[in-house]
This record gives structure tokens, C-alpha cells and sequence, in this order.
């Protein structure tokens, strides 16, 4: 069976944004709430409920994309761990809720990016999610698992794959 590309979207943000769910749980047992809410890897960046609100953005605008449907807003207000938590549910719900043949249907849609500065990009849909969706989302998964990492979270890569499971001893 080939690859489709709503194995390549659904399963993908649903278990990373999983695994990041789970590391939110760790996180609130290591330091005051208020400190990993600030937190940032430098002065230009985003602090950590903006990595997480981005990443939701990014894998519910893809999936949305990609079935010709609108996504569901959520405003940008998140100020607490709980608040991120509610945060991914609702995306995976979302996520859960689009129908896959609408997904699969997504593979050669027109796809336009529009950014507030007018400029954009013009994909089909599997080249939107290949070369942008899925890079943009893993950038901010990636950089809130940093800054988790950062902060003194122990966090390792069995909890960046966490989805996997254990790793099998009989091989």
C-alpha cells in the first residue's frame, strides 16, 4: 500500500502534538508555571504558549487545507499550562473530526499561502505539505521541545517519539 498523503498529515500531527501534550505534564512539575510561560531561547523569539499555539495552527490550517475546509479559530489568549493543554485537544479534535477522504481528495488541491506583508506561496497540496506544513510544524514542536529542554525539563528523544512506544528488546 502506497503512502497517502493523509498518512502523511493526520497521523503525523496527531502524535506529535501528543507527545507534546505529554511533555507539558513534566514541565509543570519542574518549575513555577510563570517562568515556562516567559520562557524563550533568545530576546527575538516567541515565548513557549506562542510555539505551541503555532504548531496547532499549523497542523489544523493543514489538514484544513489539504479537505477544503476552514478551520475552527482559537484565539491566541493561552496563559496557562492547562490553557495549552485544552489548546492541542481541541486541534486534535479537530484533526480527528475532518473526514480522510476529504484529506486524500487534498493530494493535487490548489493551495495559496497569503501573508499579511501581500506576499504568499502557490502549492498543490501534496508540495504544501511536504515543503511547508510539515517543516513549519516540526520547527515549532522542535523549538518548544528546546525551550522545555532549556528550562530544565528532562526531556529526551523517547519523549520527543514518545508515540512509539518502548523499543523493542528482541531484535
Amino acid at each position: 500500500m502506497a503512502l497517502t498523503i493523509y498518512d502523511a498529515a493526520v497521523p503525523v500531527f496527531t502524535n506529535a502534538l501528543t507527545d507534546m501534550r505529554a511533555w507539558l505534564d513534566k514541565a509543570a512539575v519542574v518549575k513555577p508555571e510563570a517562568e515556562l510561560l516567559a520562557a524563550k531561547l533568545t530576546d527575538d523569539m516567541r515565548p513557549f504558549p506562542a510555539q505551541i499555539q503555532m504548531a496547532s495552527d499549523a497542523a489544523k490550517g493543514a489538514v484544513a487545507r489539504l479537505a477544503g475546509v476552514t478551520p475552527p479559530p482559537m484565539a491566541d489568549t493561552e496563559a496557562s499550562l492547562a490553557e495549552l493543554r485544552d489548546r492541542i485537544d481541541r486541534t486534535l479534535a479537530f484533526i480527528a473530526s475532518v473526514d480522510p477522504a476529504a484529506v486524500l481528495a487534498g493530494d493535487d488541491r490548489p493551495i495559496e499561502l497569503k501573508f499579511p506583508n501581500g506576499m504568499g506561496y502557490r502549492f498543490t497540496g501534496a508540495a504544501f505539505l511536504t515543503g511547508f506544513a510539515l517543516p513549519n510544524f516540526f520547527f515549532h514542536i522542535t523549538t518548544a521541545y528546546a525551550i522545555l529542554r532549556a528550562e530544565g525539563v528532562p526531556l529526551g528523544k523517547s519523549d520527543f517519539l514518545a508515540h512509539l512506544g518502548q523499543p523493542l528488546t528482541d531484535l
